[in-house]
């Protein structure tokens, strides 16, 4: 068996939540609860929606864990960030010694960070051995950094494929580790460009419409992103039909492993909460494979980022949170999976009314 016919015989195994079921099973509880029906909003269909994935009566999240996949673009030799490529590698180290904001917000919810290297420039074994030693760090280093899309493909139809059988690895390591559940992160200099073509190809919508500021660029930049886009769309995809083709032809390395991630995640029955522009890019790829991965999925947050709002479209989920952020490295989803663990407190710990003697009497008018 050749490794595409191995991709799609593990995703095969992905079927759709049973949520007319456990929606029913979860619906009968909350209606019991002591408060008027449905006036908790969203936060009951989070729990539901839990309930329905776990096919557990009463789940809990108490293990919660970021997985950040890094990767490095031959693009942003083209300038299209404010950043240059080694960036990358000193914000993963910084990740690992717990100083980034993702690891401040982490640590207030009681969250693990794990970083994985699905293609940073840097060899972090020799740059940073300790680091390299972390039980936070995971090798999944494809190949380092993509080719520049401007120019050629970002990578080989081989190394697209190798970037999500890597993502669903991982997801099988966290599912060892004991997580409840887990969200996807992201670091890469250059990301949006490779996430918006990815969006713009999808969403048959023009690059110009599509790109936004990055890493806080100019609007001169903006036009020239635009510009990048369409030529790598026009050259260097082949067939459309295939999502890891689009991956290779203009994707990068960690967006096809948070690809991976989320299909791995929906094949171990876990919840995954996905971040913002560049995870919801790698959402869009994993669907195109398995659209019954959806089932799994909560959209973290609607990202500042300009072509979110028409990737979370694809998607079709309505985010948890919209708090303007664009930062990446899983911040957003971080903060959604908190909210979402609320909801199944509330689920698991508000008393009934009969369990509280309260008996509430309508007035008939």
């Amino acid at each position: 068996m050749n490794e595409r016919d191995y991709l799609y015989s593990m995703t095969d195994s992905i079927k759709p939540v049973n949520k007319e079921k456990f929606h029913k099973i979860a619906g009968r509880r909350l209606d019991k609860l002591i408060k008027p029906k449905g006036s908790l909003g969203r936060l009951e269909e989070f729990a539901k929606d839990i309930i329905a994935i776990t096919e557990k009566e009463r789940p809990r999240l108490n293990n919660k864990f970021v997985c950040v996949f890094a990767g490095d673009h031959g693009v942003a030799e083209e300038g299209v960030s404010l950043f240059k490529r080694d960036v990358t590698v000193q914000m993963v180290l910084n990740f690992l010694s717990g100083g980034a904001a993702i690891n401040a917000i982490a640590d207030s919810l009681g969250a693990k960070v794990i970083v994985a290297d699905a293609g940073i420039a840097a060899d972090i074994e020799t740059s940073a051995p300790e680091a390299f030693a972390s039980d936070n760090f995971i090798n999944a280093k494809v190949r380092t950094g993509t080719a520049n899309i401007y120019r050629e493909r970002a990578m080989t139809y081989g190394e697209a494929l190798s970037s999500i059988l890597k993502g669903i690895e991982i997801s099988g390591i966290i599912k060892e580790k004991g997580a409840d559940i887990c969200s996807t992160g992201d670091m890469g200099i250059g990301n949006t460009t490779p996430a918006s073509a990815i969006t713009c190809f999808y969403s048959k919508k023009p690059p110009k419409l599509v790109c936004g500021r990055g890493t806080g660029v100019s609007a001169s930049v903006i036009e020239k992103k635009a510009k990048i886009i369409e030529r790598a769309i026009g050259a260097n995809i082949r067939n459309g039909g295939d999502p890891i083709d689009v991956l290779a032809g203009v994707g990068g390395l960690e967006i096809g492993a948070i690809a991976g991630f989320i299909l791995g995640c929906a094949i171990n029955r876990m919840p995954v909460v996905v971040d913002g522009f560049i995870s919801t890019a790698g959402a869009l790829i994993s669907l195109k494979i398995n659209p019954d991965a959806s089932d799994y999925m909560f959209l973290g947050h609607l990202s500042k980022e300009r072509g979110h709002k028409t990737a979370v479209k694809l998607i079709g989920k309505i985010p948890v949170l919209n708090l303007s952020m664009r930062l990446g490295e899983g911040t957003g989803a971080a903060i959604a999976m908190k909210v979402i663990e609320t909801s199944l407190d509330m689920y698991n710990n508000m008393l009934t009314f009969d369990e509280a003697r309260v008996y509430a009497s309508k007035l008939n008018k």
